[in-house]
């Protein structure tokens, strides 16, 4: 019997094992693709699994408590590649959370989100396998939560998630990583650096589809989203913006040149 997509997100979001949710997912998008894979919008999955599955390590710390290290030691950049390694599993989470959380939504948004997590999958692997050649792997080094809390903030609020995960914290990978692949760069790390080109081209596309989804339901809700987004950022206490922001990045992910506007003025 094959089951239906919300639920095998469900059961791949509660997975622990890295590696099998990152080669499950995989595996979930090319038979979605295939046309192998039925989809239920109304579907309600439900489960007992503690949400989300992740392994036993890395430990998860408060986000002060991650100690900056410097990308011009192998211990330094081992623990860079880590942290980023970790974004990109919680992004993996993130986008699989919304695949099976919101019900009677159109098939394009479910499409949109299991192709995004099915990216992060392959970001993650590509991470994994340089921390590798650095003599590490993932959980080796301390992480924080952030992603993921705003995701359990806005669990109850479509509208708010696409704002504030895709459109902002996500965002925000826009604007670090080109200072980070200079970083890279300098510590004589090109594989780093390719590693990150990829990121950044999959994520224009990921804030894209943020944006997409969180116009679609303003416009459903019958919301201005030039007044709904910062509201939202200030009810769910989402962080600010650092500059320099990535405007072509952004620009390309769909944001209008009033939102960018907007967003410079209150960058930090």
């Amino acid at each position: 019997m094959i089951v239906e997509l919300r639920h095998q997100a469900l059961s791949l979001l509660g997975e622990p094992d890295p590696k099998t949710k990152q080669d499950g997912v995989r595996a979930l998008w090319r038979d979605w693709q295939a046309g192998a894979v039925p989809l239920d919008p109304q579907a309600t999955p439900q489960t007992n699994a503690p949400l989300p599955g992740r392994p036993a390590q890395p430990r998860l710390v408060e986000h002060l408590a991650v100690r900056s290290r410097s990308p011009h030691t192998p211990e330094g950049r081992a623990a860079l590649l880590h942290a980023i390694a970790h974004i990109e599993f919680n992004a993996i989470n993130l986008a699989l959370d919304a695949v099976q959380r919101f019900a009677g939504l159109p098939p394009a948004f479910y499409a949109d989100w299991l192709q995004v997590a099915a990216e992060e999958a392959l970001h993650f692997e590509l991470l994994c396998e340089h921390l590798g050649t650095l003599g590490h792997r993932y959980g080796d080094f301390d992480a924080h939560d952030g992603l993921w809390t705003m995701c359990e903030r806005t669990a109850h609020d479509f509208r708010a998630r696409m704002a504030l995960v895709p459109r902002t914290l996500e965002a925000r990978g826009l604007d670090a990583t080109p200072p980070l692949q200079k970083k890279l760069a300098a510590a004589g790390d090109p594989r780093a650096v390719e590693i990150l080109d990829v990121i950044l081209r999959d994520e224009v596309g990921h804030v894209a589809i943020g944006n997409r989804w969180y116009r679609w339901a303003c416009e459903h809700e019958g919301v201005d989203p030039e007044t709904d987004f910062p509201a939202l950022c200030a009810q769910y206490q989402a962080p600010r913006p650092r500059k320099p922001l990535n405007l072509g990045a952004r620009a390309l992910a769909g944001f209008t040149p009033e939102e960018l506007a907007a967003l410079e003025l209150t960058a930090l």
